[in-house]
């Protein structure tokens, strides 16, 4: 969908790619570590952290602290290490309601 709106093709990279783990488990091509552009690696921490904090069908919300404990866990496997380092002080200073965590 995306690749038909130039002001987007830009974003293709991250969008196509942050499905990809820094393992190399992940999809749609196996990419692993720094091979996976850095915009992906970014946009997959927070498109994590949104989904676990947010109510699912399936399952209520994750509380900010277990969201968090996940992203720790799952740093150097998921998700790039240094990113999370990056992201978990930004997290853990900022409200959930500031990140509209949960909300559409």
């Amino acid at each position: 969908i995306v690749a038909h709106i130039p002001s987007l093709t830009s974003c293709l990279p991250a969008i196509l790619h942050h499905h990809e783990r820094w393992d190399g488990t992940g999809y749609p091509d196996g990419l692993k570590g720094e091979a996976i552009p850095l915009e992906a690696r970014i946009l997959a921490i927070a498109d994590s952290f949104e989904a676990m904090t947010s109510c699912r069908p399936y399952r209520d919300a994750l509380s900010y602290r277990a969201a968090i404990e996940e992203l720790e866990r799952n740093a150097g496997k998921q998700f790039d290490p240094k990113l999370v380092t990056v992201f978990l002080p930004i997290a853990l200073r900022t409200s959930a309601e500031e990140l509209h965590i949960g909300q559409p």
